[in-house]
C-alpha cells in the first residue's frame, strides 16, 4: 500500500523542527524579516513622499509662473520695465500678478550688529496680494495690505524669523537706520522657498524709506491652468516687449515634479541595499536547514524506516524552510509597515504601503525559502535509512 502524507499532515511534520529549535528558527527568520521589512519601508516611503509631494502640487498648483530679468547681450544684470505689471495683467487667461524687488539694505536685530552681518537674510519691496498669489499662509500676525505697506512694517519668512530670534508680531527690527515693525511671520513658501529668509516690506515704504523704485526683481503670475502652456510663450514678450530675451521665466512647481521624479531614482538604490538583506537571509535560513538535517539523521531514518518515500522527507524539509522563510516574511511585513506609518506621521504626510509590495513580499519570502530549502531536502531525501540509523 502506498503511504500518502495529507497537506495539513505535512505542514504539521514541516514545523516540528522549528519548534524543537525556537531560538535557531527566530534568528534564521531574522535575516529574511530584515529584508522584507527594509524593501516594504523603501517602497511605502517613497509612494509615502511622492503622496505628500503631489499633495502640495494639487494644493498650490502647478499655474504659478515667474519672470525675472535676465542678463542683456553685454552679460550685464538686466531689468524689468516698471511697466511689467500692468502687461502681464492684460494678457488673456492672466489671474493674478505680483512681484517683489530686492533692496540694497541689511536687517539686523539692533543697532549695535555690523551692517555687513546680513545673516543671509534679504530685504524686498513685496505687493500686499504676493502671498495669496504664491498660495501661502502667516504662523502669527498678519500680512502686507494697502495701509500698512506705507508704514514702517514688515513681515518675515520663518527663517528670517529665526535668524534674528523674533517670535511674535509687534517686535522691532532695524533697517537702514531706522526701527521697522515685524506684522506677522510667514509659515513656508513651497513654491518661493528664497522668500523663507527674507523681510518684506511695502513698495510704498521701500520708495519713501530706502529711495528704492519699482522695477520688479521677480513677478509672480497665477495663470487660467487650461492657458499656462501658451502664456508661459508669451509671457517674455509681454513682460519686456523690447528685450523679451532678456526675461527669464520659470514654472515653480516644477521643482516639486523633480523631487518626486529623485525620490523614484533613489527608490530602486535602497530597494537593491534591501534585496542584499534578503538574499543574507535566504543563505542563514539554507545554512540552518543544512545544520538540521545533520543533526536529525535518526528521525529521517526512523521515518524512511517506518514507510516514509524519499519525497515525504524531502516535501518535509522544503516545507520547513518555507514556513521559516514565511514567518520571516510577515514580521518584516508588520515591522516594515509600522516603519511606513510612524515616518510618514512624522513628517505628516499620508501613509501608503503598495499593494504590490506587500504581495511581493511574501512573493520573495517564500521564493527564498523555496531556493534555500532545496539543497537541505534532497540531501535528507537521499540518506538511505539504514545509513541514517547508522549515522546517528
Amino acid at each position: 500500500m502506498t503511504s500518502r502524507l495529507l497537506p495539513a499532515d505535512l505542514v504539521r511534520v514541516g514545523a516540528v523542527g522549528l519548534r524543537t529549535r525556537r531560538l535557531r528558527a527566530a534568528l534564521s527568520a531574522l535575516g529574511i524579516a530584515i529584508g522584507i521589512a527594509s524593501m516594504v519601508a523603501v517602497l511605502g516611503l517613497s509612494e509615502s513622499s511622492r503622496a505628500g509631494l503631489l499633495h502640495q502640487l494639487d494644493r498650490l498648483g502647478t499655474n504659478l509662473l515667474t519672470a525675472a530679468p535676465g542678463h542683456t547681450l553685454g552679460g550685464d544684470t538686466a531689468t524689468l520695465p516698471e511697466t511689467t505689471q500692468a502687461s502681464l495683467r492684460r494678457v488673456g487667461g492672466v489671474q493674478r500678478v505680483d512681484s517683489v524687488r530686492g533692496l540694497d539694505a541689511t536687517v539686523r536685530r539692533t543697532d549695535k550688529i555690523d551692517p555687513e552681518e546680513t545673516g543671509g537674510i534679504s530685504v524686498d519691496a513685496a505687493d500686499p496680494g504676493l502671498l495669496q498669489t504664491l498660495g501661502g499662509s502667516m504662523l502669527r500676525g498678519r500680512f502686507l495690505n494697502g495701509a500698512n505697506g506705507r508704514t514702517r512694517s514688515v513681515v518675515l519668512g520663518w527663517e528670517a524669523a529665526e535668524q534674528l530670534g523674533v517670535d511674535r508680531p509687534g517686535a522691532q527690527v532695524y533697517i537702514a537706520g531706522r526701527w521697522w515693525t515685524v506684522l506677522g511671520i510667514m509659515a513656508p513658501l513651497q513654491l518661493a522657498p528664497d522668500l523663507d529668509r527674507a523681510a518684506l516690506m511695502g513698495y510704498d515704504a521701500a520708495v519713501r524709506e530706502l529711495d528704492a523704485d519699482r522695477s520688479a526683481t521677480t513677478v509672480y503670475l497665477r495663470a487660467d491652468p487650461s492657458a499656462v502652456e501658451r502664456i508661459h510663450e508669451l509671457l517674455p514678450s509681454a513682460a519686456d516687449p523690447e528685450h523679451p530675451e532678456e526675461v527669464e521665466v520659470s514654472r515653480p512647481s516644477d521643482a516639486l515634479a523633480a523631487r518626486a521624479q529623485a525620490d523614484k531614482a533613489l527608490t530602486g538604490l535602497f530597494l537593491g541595499l534591501g534585496a542584499v538583506a534578503l538574499l543574507v537571509g535566504g543563505i542563514g535560513i539554507a545554512n540552518t536547514m543544512v545544520i538540521s538535517v545533520l543533526e536529525r539523521r535518526s528521525e529521517i531514518g526512523l521515518r524512511r524506516a517506518l514507510g516514509a518515500t524519499r519525497g515525504h522527507v524531502r516535501a518535509q524539509f522544503l516545507v520547513e524552510s518555507l514556513l521559516l522563510a514565511v514567518a520571516g516574511g510577515l514580521a518584516g511585513l508588520l515591522i516594515g509597515s509600522l516603519v511606513t506609518g510612524a515616518y510618514a506621521s512624522a513628517r505628516g504626510w499620508t501613509a501608503v504601503v503598495p499593494p504590490e509590495a506587500l504581495a511581493g513580499g511574501i512573493g520573495a519570502a517564500l521564493a527564498i525559502g523555496a531556493a534555500a530549502g532545496l539543497y537541505p531536502a534532497g540531501r535528507a531525501a537521499r540518506l538511505s535509512p539504514t545509513e541514517a540509523l547508522r549515522g546517528a
